[in-house]
C-alpha cells in the first residue's frame, strides 16, 4: 500500500512534456529539464497536467514519460502524476502504472466533455479512491473541465483517507480560502495554488505552496518566493514577487489559449533545455512570437540567459538551435 501520510508543500512545477514529434519524447531534453528544476530547489514534480499537454498524448507515451521521470528524479523529490481522463478505467490504469514506476501520488481533475453534477462527481471520486494504489490530490480546474469541486463536495471527500489535498487553479481566492479551512477537518491536507502570481496571497491565506508553470523556466525564483513568504520576509517577498509579475508578461504573447504552454516551452527551447514541439493540434511559436519571448528574457531575466550561455536568439527551434 502507498504512504497516505505524504504532505506536499513548496513549489511543484507542472512540467511540460518535451516532445520531438507527435508521439516521441525529447528524452535528452526531459533529462535536462528534470535536473534543471530539481537544481532550482523545487519540492516535487507534477507530470501529465494541463501544462504537460496530457489530454493530447497517447497512453503509450504517457506511460513512457512516467517511467522516464521517475527514473530521472531518482527519489530526489516526489513525482505526482496526472490521471484525469474521460474514462474511469484509463485513470486507474495510469495510476497503477505510476505506482509501479515509483511515483508518490496521483492528481485528478473532474472528467471533461460532459459536465458532471456534484452528486455524480462525489460518486465518481468515491468509487475511484479504493482503486488507487497511491494517495490522490484533487485538482480544481474549472476553466478547462467546466466543473468545480464545490466546497461542500470537498468537505464530503475529505472523509476519504486516500485523498491528501487540493490543487486549485480557479484563481478565485475566496474559494481558495474556503478550501484551506478544510484543513480543520484534515490537518494533513495540502492546499496548493495554481495561478503562480497569486502565491503570496495564497500563503497568507494558509496555503502550502504553488504548482507554478513558470518554475519550469525559473524554478529558483518561485522557490525564493515561497521561502520568503514562509519566513515572513516582506522585503524579499516583494522583490521576488515583482520578478514573478514580470515573468507573467510571457503569457500575453500569442492569441490562443495554448499560449501559456507555448510560451513556457519556447523559453525552455531558448535556454537550450528541451524541444518546444507541441502536441497536435497545437504548434510552437513562430519566429515573431519567439522573438518577443526572447526580448522579454533579455529585458527581465538576462541573468538566466547568461547562466545558460545564451548570447543571441536563433530562429531554430529545439534544444540545440542556439548560439
Amino acid at each position: 500500500m502507498s504512504d497516505h501520510s505524504l504532505q506536499l508543500r513548496g513549489i511543484i512545477p507542472p512540467m511540460v512534456t518535451p516532445l520531438r514529434n507527435r508521439d516521441e519524447l525529447d528524452r535528452d531534453g526531459l533529462e535536462r529539464l528534470v535536473n534543471h528544476v530539481i537544481a532550482g530547489g523545487v519540492n516535487g514534480l507534477f507530470i501529465l497536467g494541463s501544462t504537460g499537454e496530457a489530454p493530447s498524448l497517447s497512453y503509450r507515451l504517457r506511460k513512457e514519460l512516467i517511467d522516464a521521470v521517475c527514473r530521472l528524479a531518482d527519489n530526489r523529490v516526489p513525482v505526482l502524476v496526472g490521471i484525469t481522463d474521460t474514462a474511469f478505467v484509463e485513470s486507474v490504469a495510469v495510476a497503477r502504472h505510476a505506482a509501479n514506476a515509483g511515483a508518490a501520488a496521483v492528481v485528478l481533475s473532474t472528467p471533461y466533455y460532459f459536465p458532471a453534477g456534484q452528486t455524480e462527481l462525489l460518486g465518481y471520486v468515491r468509487n475511484l479512491v479504493p482503486e488507487m494504489p497511491l494517495p490522490l490530490v484533487l485538482y480544481n480546474m474549472p476553466s478547462l473541465t467546466k466543473v468545480w469541486f464545490e466546497i461542500d463536495t470537498l468537505k464530503q471527500l475529505a472523509e476519504l483517507d486516500g485523498i491528501i489535498g487540493l490543487k486549485d487553479s480557479s484563481g478565485d481566492l475566496d474559494y481558495f480560502a474556503q478550501a484551506v479551512t478544510l484543513k480543520e477537518i484534515r490537518p494533513d491536507w495540502s492546499v496548493l495554488i495554481g495561478p503562480e502570481a497569486k502565491l503570496p496571497e495564497a500563503m497568507q491565506l494558509g496555503g502550502d505552496g504553488a504548482v507554478a508553470g513558470g518554475a519550469n523556466v525559473v524554478p529558483r525564483l518561485f522557490v525564493d518566493c515561497y521561502e520568503a513568504a514562509a519566513m515572513g520576509d516582506a522585503a524579499m517577498l516583494a522583490e521576488v514577487h515583482a520578478r514573478i509579475v514580470d515573468f507573467q508578461q510571457v503569457y500575453d504573447i500569442g492569441k490562443y489559449a495554448s499560449r501559456y504552454i507555448k510560451a513556457t516551452k519556447c523559453c525552455l527551447s531558448l535556454l537550450s533545455i528541451c524541444d518546444d514541439f507541441m502536441a497536435e493540434p497545437f504548434h510552437s511559436f513562430r519566429t515573431p512570437e519567439r522573438q518577443r519571448v526572447y526580448d522579454m528574457l533579455v529585458q527581465h531575466f538576462p541573468d538566466v540567459l547568461k547562466t545558460h550561455g545564451v548570447h543571441e536568439m536563433s530562429t531554430a527551434h529545439g534544444s540545440g538551435g542556439l548560439t
